[in-house]
């Protein structure tokens, strides 16, 4: 009897990251049409709405550029952690807790000027974010506890938070008995570049790049890297796997408290309990699609911004909007086989049958 098996190619095939992703985007939109075609919506209409809703003009570009910005900075925090065979799954609750200290400060110096305040808020979304996957981290270096059940019930705490925060201590006096948090202060907006785009695009592309840079070129990011591949040749040559765990998982938390921060000061008028919109989720799939590599989640980001951005648009065509959640999924599949098929391939062998 024979039996499909996965064998280790000798030279993986050329392309790697780039081909798999332009596959798995392919086989979404073939899967997404038969889809289409099945529950008798209109293919080309759709996907021509979807398309001009996401780069069909200058506005709507900058519209996609902002709903990228979060997405690919949790993929950016999602794959810090990787780095060290981590999974922070509480992105989600690190950009909510990110927001609510940057509120905090948005709060206690309502006066100062512009840009120092934007800093100041930016610094404390990155604070919060570190210090609410800090704890996970701990735990993880400590006790071995696993970060994924960690960091995932952590986001429930800090969507309680807000929660709490937005009907008691921080409740707005003016919002007419409404539920809501006091607006953070005007100046703290960050300032257009072009259209809708904010001056978030421009410091998110300099995060990546200068992680993208760091964990490349620095001797941290060297260690980081034997850590993750091999935690006893790292403890051989001396490198504390404790210190990075711990270190990794407040970084990678730091990046994602950022994400909240830039949401608040560049898209959000207020804190919420919908700060994060699912930022949270939708970045391990950026991070996976970019195969954990900082370099390129700004190009998935992008991608499923426009995903995103476009699916809310094809309602008016009385199609759901889920079929872009579908369509992201079907990326994702797409994607990961392609990656896995350039790494191995498919044999057919002998089952040896024992007596």
């Amino acid at each position: 009897m024979k039996r499909l098996v996965l064998a280790r190619r000798e030279h993986p095939t050329r392309g790697g990251q780039p081909v798999a992703f332009l596959f798995g985007l392919v086989f979404a939109l073939i899967g997404g049409a038969l889809l289409l075609t099945i529950s008798g919506d209109p293919v080309f209409d759709t996907y021509e709405r979807m398309w001009d809703r996401s780069f069909g003009s200058f506005d709507t570009i900058s519209a996609t550029f902002n709903r990228a910005v979060p997405l690919a900075l949790v993929g950016l925090a999602v794959s810090i952690a990787a780095t060290m065979g981590l999974w922070n799954i509480g992105a989600e609750g690190q950009i909510l807790f990110g927001a609510t200290a940057a509120t905090f400060v948005g709060r206690l110096f309502p006066d100062l000027p512009g840009p120092i305040l934007i800093i100041a808020m930016l610094l404390a979304a990155a604070l919060g974010g570190a210090l609410w996957a800090f704890g996970p981290g701990l735990a993880r270096a400590e006790i071995g506890v696993s970060e994924i059940i960690t960091t995932l019930m952590l986001n429930e705490v800090a969507l309680r938070l807000i929660i709490y925060l937005q009907t008691t201590k921080w409740k707005d006096p003016d919002g007419f008995g409404f539920p809501q948090i006091t607006a953070r202060p005007e100046q703290a907006k960050l300032g257009a570049i072009w259209e809708r785009a904010h001056l978030g695009v421009l410091i998110a592309l300099a995060v990546i790049a200068a992680f993208a840079w760091f964990m490349n070129r620095s001797v941290w990011g060297y260690e980081l890297k034997i850590a993750g591949s091999s935690p006893k040749t790292a403890t051989y040559a001396g490198i504390s796997m404790r210190r990075k765990v711990i270190g990794v998982m407040a970084l990678s938390g730091a990046v994602a408290g950022f994400a909240g921060g830039i949401e608040l000061s560049g898209s959000a008028v207020r804190l919420s309990e919908n700060i994060s919109n699912g930022f949270g989720f939708a970045g391990i799939i950026v991070a996976a699609l970019a195969l954990m590599r900082p370099s390129g989640v700004a190009v998935v980001a992008l991608a499923f911004s426009a995903l995103q951005v476009g699916g809310l648009s094809i309602q008016t065509l009385g199609v759901s909007s889920a079929v872009s959640t579908i369509l992201q999924a079907l990326i994702l599949f797409g994607a990961i086989g392609a990656a896995v098929l350039s790494t191995y391939q498919i044999r057919l062998i002998e089952r040896k049958v024992t007596a």
